[in-house]
């Protein structure tokens, strides 16, 4: 590996908004794969190392278990995904993903029509008040 690709964690989690402690739990659970080590036995990574990050990231923030977030990876660094059940899961997690961005565009919609169809008090009382 070149010198000037070569990336120890510290880099790597500065670079990607995580901490090094997550890394290398990422490490520990097979998530991602250092490139090398150092002299000093730093692990290595090359920039691919961003890449496999966000995708984690992604599929965590999808509440994806973390065994499936492996066979997702394998699948990608292979680049052949057979597993049906994995899918599966990914399309359900679609779905979710698909049905909350229609209740949240219903509730946008609501909401300015509400704020269009809003008076301007002018700062008096309502006349209603009889406090």
């Amino acid at each position: 590996m070149a010198a000037a690709t070569a990336l120890k964690i510290g880099e790597v989690a500065k670079r990607s908004g995580l901490t090094v402690k997550t890394i290398r739990f990422y490490c520990d659970e097979g998530l991602v794969h250092p490139t090398g080590r150092s002299d000093g036995g730093y692990r290595l990574f090359n920039d691919a190392i961003f890449a496999e990050l966000t995708l984690i990231r992604t599929l965590k923030a999808m509440d994806i278990p973390l065994h499936d977030v492996l066979q997702v990876l394998a699948s990608r660094r292979s680049g052949v995904c057979t597993c049906s059940s994995l899918q599966a899961t990914l399309r359900a997690k679609a779905g979710e993903i698909e049905q909350k961005i229609v209740a949240l565009r219903s509730l946008y919609n609501e909401l300015h029509t509400l704020l269009d169809q809003w008076k301007d008090c002018g700062g008096r009382k309502n006349s209603d008040n009889t406090g």
